[in-house]
């Protein structure tokens, strides 16, 4: 399977992915880690993570899956949302609630 066939899968086959900088427990760059916040603030405490530094191939694909240049990306349903100043907008304005409120059917919190 080549890098954007596994990008797919992961992305549809999860209802939550998170591409990021090390993972949930141990971000390892702010924008990652604020990311796993703003998730974890909206009742999302269980979800797919790419560890993006131990797969260089997978790093660069995302970028092309989403056509867009930086990292952490975040997809919802197969959607893609955005990077984590997008995530920690839409947080602030009660839109990424009402987005995982509508396409996972999670309580708004």
């Amino acid at each position: 399977m080549d890098t954007q066939q596994t990008i797919k899968q992961q992305v549809t086959g999860n209802p939550v992915v998170l591409y990021m900088k090390g993972t949930p427990q141990a971000p390892q760059c702010g924008f990652s880690q604020l990311a796993v916040q703003v998730l974890r603030a909206c009742g999302v405490n269980e979800f797919f993570s790419v560890n993006v530094l131990e797969n260089p191939e997978i790093r660069q694909g995302i970028k092309e899956f989403a056509n867009w240049p930086t990292i952490p990306q975040l997809y919802v349903s197969g959607e893609f949302i955005g990077g984590s100043d997008i995530v920690r907008e839409m947080y602030e304005s009660g839109e990424l609630q009402k987005l995982l409120t509508e396409k996972l059917g999670m309580q708004a919190s």
